[in-house]
């Protein structure tokens, strides 16, 4: 049996919180890649990401300024890691490193460091705020939503709105707001954590789905798999869910990836009403925390990602397993102090 290339893969979103990132279930997955073998590098911003101390899944973990530190930041610190390590590929998991991992894709190529990621018009024009534009120019139902900019803005909302209605930050956190008092609350909570704009969405009644995918980048769709919620979180997250087989998911996918050219890993959020009309709720720019579950069921979209990084043809994958369920669970890991001590002041274990 021939022996497996062995690739360096950085991965950010260590966290496996209440409302994880995809990082430990994207890493996973790659442990399991059948065309390459892995040295798993982490990104870290916080000391206690679990996936820093999971030795058994990544190599070694560095931390990792926030992007809000800007791109010369960002820049600088990878450079030292690259330098040490020879990054092959780089994952982010998290949709505010999208914009400064964007702008520097060509500098990163140079370096040797490959991604696959949206394209900056890509990333824009799927903004929450800019959903509207989105379901008009692709033809793809949306509910109504509305940008705020201002506190004052909030007591309108009942002129274009009937409650209950969505209050959401640009980048993360959504609520349910079901009076005037209660949008006002959530949009002081989230501007202070995420700034502005602040989206006001229609409410839509029904049942939740999400679709995870990978488009080549040309308009092919390499695999798409649709995703019922068994159980939702008071923060709105999947903590169990089920793969079906429904042809208008799949459809709404291939057109949403076949109108836009989408490059990389993607969520859809989806509604489906009482009328069995699907809304387009979200469309997050990466592999979601549930990514785990496309191993499960036969695509292993991380390992198929890698690929299209590294400039690699990659093929539909075709049919996939239905029925197959994931289910979150807690547990408690028992560290060494001196791990939490070195990763905190050295900013690597």
């Amino acid at each position: 049996m021939p022996k497996k290339r062995k690739l360096t893969i950085a991965v950010s979103a260590l966290n496996a919180i209440d409302s994880p990132g995809p990082g430990v279930a994207v890493i996973r997955a790659l442990r399991e890649a059948e065309s390459f073998d892995v040295k798993i590098i982490g990104l870290a911003y916080e000391s206690l990401e679990p996936g820093i101390y999971m030795h058994d899944l990544v190599d070694k973990t560095y931390q990792f300024p926030y992007p809000s530190s800007g791109v010369d930041s960002v820049m600088e610190r990878l450079t030292y890691i690259h330098e040490k390590e020879k990054i092959d590929v780089l994952i982010p998991n998290f949709d505010a490193e999208l914009y400064p991992f964007i702008k520097l894709e060509n500098e990163l190529r140079e370096m040797g460091i490959h991604m696959c990621l949206p394209t900056m018009q890509q990333f824009e024009e799927r903004h929450k705020m800019n959903l509207n534009e989105f379901g008009e120019k692709y033809d793809i139902k949306v509910p109504k939503s509305k940008n705020l900019n201002d506190i004052s803005d909030v007591y309108q909302i009942e002129k274009d709105f009937e409650f209950p209605v969505l209050v959401k930050g640009k980048y993360y956190d959504a609520h349910v707001a079901y009076n005037v008092e209660q949008a006002k609350t959530f949009y002081n909570r989230i501007s202070a954590k995420w700034g502005y704009p602040i989206i006001i969405q229609e409410f839509v009644h029904g049942m939740e789905y999400n679709v995870t995918g990978l488009g080549d980048g040309t308009g092919k769709t390499i695999s798409a798999i649709p995703m019922r919620k068994q159980y939702i979180t008071d923060k709105g997250k999947a903590w169990g869910g089920i793969s079906i087989s429904d042809r208008r998911m799949l459809d709404l996918t291939d057109k949403f990836i076949s109108q836009t050219k989408w490059r990389g890993g993607f969520e859809l959020e989806l509604m489906k009403d009482k009328e069995n009309n699907f809304y387009l709720l979200e469309i997050n720019p990466r592999m979601p925390a549930w990514i785990y579950l496309s191993v499960g069921v036969g695509h292993n979209i991380p390992e198929a990602l890698v690929k299209l990084a590294l400039g690699e043809k990659v093929e539909p994958m075709g049919d996939y397993k239905v029925g197959k369920m994931f289910v979150r669970f807690a547990w408690d890991m028992i560290v060494d102090m001196q791990d939490f001590q070195t990763i905190s002041t050295m900013g690597e274990l």
